[in-house]
This record gives structure tokens, C-alpha cells and sequence, in this order.
């Protein structure tokens, strides 16, 4: 069977949903961009028009094609409304398993029965919260923050999804320049995420345990294993540093990696006293005298110039 896609229903207006609207737009898809939120659904078009502001700054679109993307998107409170006859359906709701089955379930009443359902979740199963029906359909699509800069997207379905399904998203999203990654099978955070995790729960043992600041960890992880990894990736980096010294620093390990233990006191400290992040202006570091939306449109600039850069440079 093959799949064309004509129109998107995205579910869930939040963080990501707004952002996955705005990137089919881009693709020159008409956009049904759904939440049962009315504040989410308000704030959404702002959202949406700031981050083509960026893009458009930096030349990765033009002025046209912002506004044409802004009019392919509508925004809806209905279910129902926004997925029918839509083609493909991006749920991008709240990673809370009884949401999601609930979600899925009002598909299944009234979504079309060929229609692709992708999941934006990052570590839940859903493919036993999707009804049996619609198993063939369903399918995970990936995306990292922010999704309209940020190329990566995981492709994954279960035994029962049709492959058709899966190359049918990667031929598309390949085809507007990102990076599909076709997984053999589930697994939950995938690629970047799982090795994110591991990065992460390493960090604050370090910082926990008062090896290091957090300054100290972002200079290491800058201005060492960063640079090197947008051109090596890690694999190619082996390669580089010689097989035969990456075999006796495996076997002259040292050190037992950090225990999962679910927790960082360090966190657990800054969350009590209510250093949330960006968004409050402090977290591990201190952004008072600059807004959420300026510090968002900073970072979303600098990713944008680092991914020009990389482009002009290639592959090795």
C-alpha cells in the first residue's frame, strides 16, 4: 500500500505541537493545528510567527514563504475537525500514558482509516496504547527541540506497522532536509536521547559530588566534546583517535559510571527554591534582565549560524 500525505493534523499546540505545525506548513502541507487548551491555542500563532521571524533573519526562508506557511495553519479545540480527512496525524499531546490512550482512542472514532499516525513521544510506548485497528498506521516520529532548526527525527514503528508507512515519512522529511533515522525497533529515547541521558546522569554526579561547577561542565562539554562532534559524530571520531587506543581505554577503565538513581540533589536544591530555567530567569545559571522569548531567539540565531557553517564545511 502507499500513503500519499495532503493535509497534517497536529495534536497538542504546546512546545513541540506548534513547532511540528509550523515545519509541515513549511513543507507546503495545510495544517490543522488542534489542543483542547484555549490558552495553548491562543498562544500558538505568536509562537509560530516569532520562530519564522528567526528563520527568515537567517535566511533559511523568505518573507513569502513565512506568510504562506502562517496561512496554511488554522488552529481548532475539535478533535474531530482537525483530523478529518487529514492524511497524516502527529500526536504531540502531554507523554502521560492514559492521554495518549485516551487520544488514540478518539482517532480511532473518527479519524480516516488510512490516515498515518505519528507519535512525537520521546520515551513512553504508545504502540500498546494505539487500538489493534490502527496498528498498521501507527507509527513513531521523533522531533528534537527546537524541530524547526534541530534536522533529527526517529522513525519507528512496532512488528505490525506497515514499512510503507515508515518510508513514506522518510521520504518526506528527507525530502525537506532533515535527518530521518529508521530504527530497527523501539526502544525508548532512541539514539541522542539515551546517549543525552547518559551525559546527563554522569554530569551531575560530577556536580553533586563537587568534582566540578556547572560552568566548569559546560566550558568541557563546549569547548572539548562538542567541537568535534558536529563534524565526527562519535563513531567517526573512533576511527580518527585509531581503534587500538579506543580498545585499551575500554580495558583500562577506571572508574564505575554514575548510578541511575532517578535524582540529582543538585536539582532537586534548585527546583526548591524555584530556579526552574529560562523560563523564571534562573536555573543552574542566572538570566535576570533578559526575557524567555529574547534568550529562545538568541539560541535559535546561534543554532542557526553553527548549522550554516556546518553545511559550508560538509562531511569528512
Amino acid at each position: 500500500m502507499t500513503y500519499k500525505i495532503d493535509t497534517v493534523a497536529v495534536l497538542g499546540a504546546g512546545l513541540m505541537g506548534h513547532a511540528l505545525a509550523l515545519i509541515h506548513a513549511l513543507g507546503d502541507k495545510p495544517v490543522a493545528l488542534q489542543d483542547t487548551s484555549p490558552k495553548a491555542l491562543a498562544k500558538a500563532p505568536g509562537l509560530i510567527e516569532a520562530a519564522l521571524a528567526t528563520l527568515v533573519e537567517a535566511g533559511e526562508t523568505t518573507a513569502a514563504e513565512a506568510k504562506a506557511a502562517i496561512g496554511r495553519i488554522r488552529c481548532t479545540p475539535s478533535l474531530e475537525d482537525a483530523v478529518r480527512g487529514a492524511d497524516l496525524i502527529v500526536e504531540a499531546v502531554v507523554e502521560d500514558p492514559g492521554v495518549k490512550r485516551e487520544v488514540f482512542a478518539g482517532l480511532d472514532r473518527v479519524a480516516k482509516p488510512a490516515a498515518l499516525i505519528a507519535s512525537n513521544t520521546s520515551y513512553l510506548d504508545v504502540f500498546p496504547l494505539s487500538p489493534p485497528s490502527r496498528a498498521r498506521t501507527t507509527l513513531v516520529a521523533h522531533w528534537y527541540t527546537p524541530p524547526y532548526i534541530v534536522d533529527l527525527v526517529d522513525l519507528v514503528g512496532s512488528d505490525r506497522t506497515d514499512p510503507a508507512a515508515i518510508e513514506t515519512l522518510r521520504a518526506l522529511y528527507a525530502g525537506w532536509g532533515k535527518k530521518p533515522v529508521v530504527l530497527k525497533r523501539f526502544i525508548p529515547g532512541y539514539v541522542a536521547n539515551r546517549i543525552q541521558a547518559a551525559i546527563t546522569n554522569e554530569v551531575f554526579r560530577l556536580i553533586d559530588e563537587g568534582y566540578a561547577t556547572p560552568q566548569d561542565v559546560d566550558d568541557a562539554v563546549i569547548h572539548g566534546l562538542s567541537l568535534r562532534m558536529p563534524l565526527l559524530g562519535h563513531i567517526k571520531k573512533a576511527d580518527f583517535t585509531g581503534l587500538e587506543l579506543v580498545q585499551r581505554a575500554l580495558a583500562n577503565k577506571t572508574w564505575e559510571p554514575a548510578p541511575v538513581t532517578g535524582r540529582s540533589t543538585t536539582v532537586d536544591r534548585l527546583m526548591a527554591e524555584g530556579r526552574t530555567g529560562v523560563m523564571v530567569g534562573k536555573g543552574f545559571f542566572d538570566y535576570s534582565g533578559r526575557t524567555p522569548d529574547d534568550l529562545f531567539r538568541e539560541r535559535d540565531r546561534r543554532l542557526l549560524s553553527l548549522k550554516r557553517h556546518l553545511r559550508e564545511l560538509g562531511d569528512i
